[in-house]
């Protein structure tokens, strides 16, 4: 478990007088199958922000890297029939590394986060046509490649979509460098 993770499961027991353990237990009880089902529930029935919600569906469900046996079967999964984006998702990664040593890579299983201090992108095979860069720029507005996400629940508040490795330039790295920047 990193660090990031461990304060909000602290912080989620201060803001609401309940352990990692009893929302899982009570999300359960609930039979509640989906994922944004969960994170609806908890929103709506516990008044939980979207950060929180999200950690203890992911938690119920076991779908988050520290539930996983094996981080890299995460990636594995992701890219079973995408195996095209792999390529991608290594370039990516390779050139966002290269903008400092303090770059949490967190594989989840339907993509990967990069968090500095905070969340800062999301990597993710979104389909087997269209490969997502999910980017936390808030306030900036949508230009070029970088498109607008304006939907309450998303993580991000930018998106670039890419469907081949030549789409990886210079505005896309800049877009990544100023998200990585922002979230230091």
């Amino acid at each position: 478990m990193d660090k990031a993770e461990q304060t909000m499961i602290e912080n989620l027991h201060k803001n609401t007088g309940k352990t990692l353990d009893e929302w899982i237990k009570i999300v359960q009880h609930e039979k509640i199958e989906k994922h944004s089902q969960i994170i609806k529930f908890l929103k709506e029935q516990h008044a939980f922000t979207h950060g929180f919600a999200n950690l203890v569906a992911h938690k119920a469900k076991g779908s988050d890297a520290g539930s996983a046996n094996n981080t890299t079967d995460l990636i594995d999964k992701q890219y079973q029939g995408k195996e095209h984006f792999k390529a991608l998702y290594d370039h990516l990664l390779l050139e966002i590394q290269k903008f400092g040593k303090d770059i949490e890579i967190a594989p989840k299983v339907a993509y990967v986060s990069l968090r500095r201090k905070k969340q800062f992108a999301i990597l993710q095979p979104a389909t087997k046509t269209r490969f997502e860069i999910g980017i936390n720029l808030k306030g900036q507005e949508a230009k070029g490649k970088l498109e607008s996400i304006n939907t309450s629940n998303s993580m991000c508040s930018h998106k670039i979509k890419l469907s081949d490795l030549s789409d990886i330039d210079n505005e896309t790295i800049d877009w990544l460098r100023a998200a990585y920047e922002n979230a230091g």
